[in-house]
């Protein structure tokens, strides 16, 4: 496996100043912001795409530091029911497939995206529950005439680019969890598989050591991101928390570096079961710790990943050679 970080966290500083600051952690490489939500402060794809020799530049960048791109990241909703939000995201997504395929860079991570809840509607729906009867009736309409057809010429774009989209199951998207990344994958096929964030599986109730099981074979792409939940909050209102984040003492659960909120032998055992799913791609930090510094809080995640991704190396013992 490939150590990695993803570069939102150090938007402020310019490329070169980025790169040399993962290089100084000892990391592989980067998984690289190209648009939507991460935003584009390191890599503007329509840019590199359009200037050859910017392009040859920041490969250069890379090279000379031994590093390498493990992922391009584009996360939007493509699915969104205002027509021209929606249009941006895709635009968005095609560009960084652009740059991701000029590159040679497999891996595109993305969120699977949110309709509305019916033709007409204005903001996505994010559907949870069986009853009353019209949220399934709504579901199966956004499956139906939304997610199925957009996602299925998707992957045969991504086919004919040779990439693979990395989902990231994340709340508030129509594929959120194993059952509904599964289902997408059946219906359009292989080049989409999932991008498995333990962080956003924990406040779920989601055990991310049986959801690695659940998807052996269909994992694109791994955030390595810990979280942090409050007893005491949960036993009084729930997961489903709606307080910001920004009041962290009153949260059910608040995003942390790997280690600070579930143990390091726990962590062994999520890369433990990485292999045994046939995992050997990214792992790649993703700094939203509210209670750490950046330095403080990448650099908890960087000394605990590099023992257990040590630890749980590829076997070498006498009697399996």
């Amino acid at each position: 496996m490939k150590l990695g970080v993803f570069t939102p966290v150090f938007g402020t500083l310019p490329l070169n100043a980025m790169l040399d600051r993962v290089q100084e952690m000892g990391l592989d490489g980067i998984e690289l912001a190209a648009g939507g939500w991460p935003g584009t402060a390191h890599a503007v794809p329509e840019r590199l795409l359009a200037d050859p020799a910017g392009l040859e530049t920041f490969r250069k960048e890379l090279a000379v530091r031994n590093l390498d791109v493990l992922a391009v990241s584009v996360h939007g909703n493509p699915l969104h029911p205002n027509a021209d939000t929606a249009a941006q995201y895709h635009r968005d997504w095609r560009a960084a497939l652009g740059l991701a395929a000029r590159l040679e860079v497999e891996t595109v991570v993305t969120f699977a995206g949110c309709p509305g809840g019916a033709a007409g509607d204005t903001v996505p729906n994010w559907i949870t529950a069986v009853w009353p009867p019209e949220f399934l009736a709504a579901l199966d309409w956004q499956w139906n005439e939304r997610v199925i057809p957009y996602w299925q010429r998707e992957a045969e774009h991504l086919r004919s680019l040779g990439l693979r989209a990395a989902l990231e199951l994340h709340p508030g998207f129509v594929a959120y969890n194993p059952a509904t990344l599964l289902r997408l994958r059946t219906a359009v096929g292989d080049t989409v598989g999932a991008n498995l964030d333990p962080s956003h599986l924990y406040w779920q109730g989601i055990d991310p050591l049986v959801a690695i099981r659940e998807l052996k074979g269909a994992i694109h792409h791994f955030h390595a991101k810990d979280n942090q939940l409050h007893p005491q909050n949960i036993q009084r209102n729930g997961v489903l928390d709606l307080t910001p984040y920004e009041n962290t003492v009153d949260r059910s659960w608040t995003f942390r570096s790997v280690g600070s909120g579930h143990s390091e032998l726990h962590w062994s055992q999520i890369m433990s079961e990485l292999r045994l799913a046939g995992y050997d791609g990214a792992v790649s930090i993703e700094h939203e710790d509210a209670l750490m510094s950046v330095q403080e809080g990448l650099q908890r995640a960087v000394d605990t990943l590099k023992r257990v991704v040590l630890r749980e190396g590829p076997a070498e013992a006498w009697w399996l050679k």
